[in-house]
């Protein structure tokens, strides 16, 4: 690949995840520290529900209309606008929710736009893409590590995950990721010449041209695995807080640390292993972790649970990158934005949707009248996602069979072929 190409789309990818780790690892110990504590799973509902609206977005618009990067700029540069009046609205918790909601609603259609931009522009996205989305990882670690050692040297009577400067640095970044799409590679719309209809919007086209057997399988799994998965990015900030850990950020950074190891490694191991068992290692590694958690919940056994924090590497490569790069390989050029924008729908969007829901009411049962969960709430807390997490696995790895052959191979769908 050509150096400097590799460098631009490293950069979106730093900046894109720089954005979302930098709120989205800290909003629920901000809230618990400003009178918020029995609503800290709504930022994690919200972000989901935006997840749900967006491919009406990118169905309509990106798809059709306008320059990818174009698009990026604006809900990039909205986006930064809106997270700037977060703060303000800390003493209005029903007006602070729909700030974040606003912002989500500008964020996550980028996901789906970020990944096709760069997927257009790689000759082997199998083996190119992982490469460019590990600077991903590393621009949410390194706002971990900001937020976490950086900006505590401007605080001296509270932790920076309990101030507002994370949000006002996520601004501030969003201004610059905004400004700096603009000089990404111009990816015109690739279905302006499809008939604008519902179906072809919330991408039911693109499921009807996807829609094997086995790849609804893997869009189901999809969807009830991030109900369990839910569960890791809502309360483990809280978790590691009532554990007595300190830079809570920081921490939580450690696994993007084993995501960046795994993400270097895996052209190795998508083709020695194929999709059915990297996502079937990956769904596993969920249910291991959340079993480490209640361990180390049980016990005070810190190792148990900066081991679940590790695992994130596998969790989230073998899950997300995974099903991306699946997704891409079944898709004709027409319907990738959609078929990406679908992926995020059932994930990040209908699946974290209902995990927020169900765990903020099955943490607000084990909460009651407390600050926080004791230690053995905790640890028979993470059971329940464990066992979910662990019947997904069983159930996909059972019937889920891929046909598209090693990477690189002609795909099932003669119209994705390359």
């Amino acid at each position: 690949m050509n150096p400097r190409l590799f460098a631009r789309l490293a950069t979106l990818m730093f900046l894109q995840f720089f954005v979302w780790g930098a709120w989205y690892t800290m909003i629920a110990v901000y809230m618990a520290n400003h009178g918020m504590s029995a609503l800290t799973h709504w930022p994690y509902t919200v972000n989901p529900l935006a997840a749900v609206i967006a491919p009406f977005f990118v169905g309509f618009i990106a798809d059709r209309y306008f320059a990818t990067e174009k698009v990026l700029a604006i809900l990039h540069l909205t986006g930064g606008a809106v997270m700037a009046m977060v703060p303000s609205a800390t003493g209005h918790p029903s007006l602070f929710i729909v700030l974040l909601l606003a912002y989500n609603m500008c964020y996550m259609p980028t996901l789906a736009l970020s990944s096709a931009l760069v997927m257009r522009h790689l000759r082997n996205p199998e083996r190119e893409f992982p490469k460019i989305r590990v600077f991903g990882t590393l621009g949410w670690i390194v706002s971990g590590v900001l937020i976490s050692y950086g900006l505590g040297h401007f605080l001296t009577d509270s932790l920076p995950e309990q101030s507002a400067l994370p949000l006002y640095a996520v601004a501030a970044v969003g201004f610059a990721l905004g400004l700096y799409s603009l000089t990404l590679p111009a990816t015109a719309p690739e279905g302006r010449r499809q008939v604008i209809s519902l179906r072809s919007i919330v991408g039911l086209d693109a499921l009807h041209e996807l829609g094997s057997p086995s790849f609804m399988l893997f869009l189901a799994s999809s969807l009830v695995i991030c109900i369990p998965l839910a569960a890791y990015y809502n309360f483990t900030q809280l978790f590691l807080a009532s554990a007595g850990f300190s830079h809570i950020a920081g921490v939580q950074t450690l696994g993007q640390v084993s995501e960046v190891g795994f993400m270097l490694i895996m052209p190795l191991l998508f083709a020695r292993l194929g999709v059915k068992w990297m996502l079937v290692i990956g769904m596993g590694a969920w249910g291991v972790r959340y079993l480490l958690f209640s361990l180390g919940a049980a016990g005070g056994v810190t190792s148990a649970i900066v081991a679940g924090i590790l695992l994130h590497g596998v969790c989230y490569d073998f899950f997300f990158v995974t099903g991306q790069i699946y997704v891409d390989r079944h898709a004709s050029p027409a319907i990738r934005g959609q078929a990406q924008a679908l992926f995020v729908l059932l994930t990040y969007g209908v699946g974290m949707l209902l995990g927020a829901q169900i765990g903020g009411m099955v943490y607000s049962h084990f909460l009651g009248t407390q600050a926080t969960l004791t230690a053995s709430q905790f640890s028979t807390f993470w059971l329940l996602p464990a066992a979910l997490a662990g019947m997904v696995m069983i159930v996909f790895g059972a019937f889920f069979h891929d046909r598209t052959g090693s990477p690189g191979s002609p795909e099932e769908n003669p119209s994705s072929r390359r």
